[in-house]
């Protein structure tokens, strides 16, 4: 059976977290719909390679450490601080 998304249950029910139309949780750089919380990899993109959820395990941790911390991140992996858009 293919991967069909997320389960609509568990978190993303008792967080009310914003989906799309496939169940994939809704994000803008990386952040959910309820601050201090946020999503990468399948739960945000749908099926995928695992290269992909790599990177963005990697870039969503950069944009956790930007968040917590209020400042641009000192992790090496993006070219320009999600934090300074804001």
């Amino acid at each position: 059976m293919r991967f069909l998304g997320p389960e609509l249950g568990g978190v993303v029910e008792e967080l009310s977290l914003e989906t799309d139309a496939r169940n994939n949780v809704l994000t803008k750089d990386y952040a959910t719909s309820v601050e201090g919380v946020f999503s990468a990899g399948n739960m945000r993109r749908g099926q995928s390679l695992v290269v992909w959820a790599i990177h963005e395990g990697r870039e969503c941790a950069i944009a956790v450490d930007e968040f917590l911390s209020k400042k641009p991140t000192m992790l090496n992996a993006r070219s320009e601080s999600l934090y300074e858009k804001r």
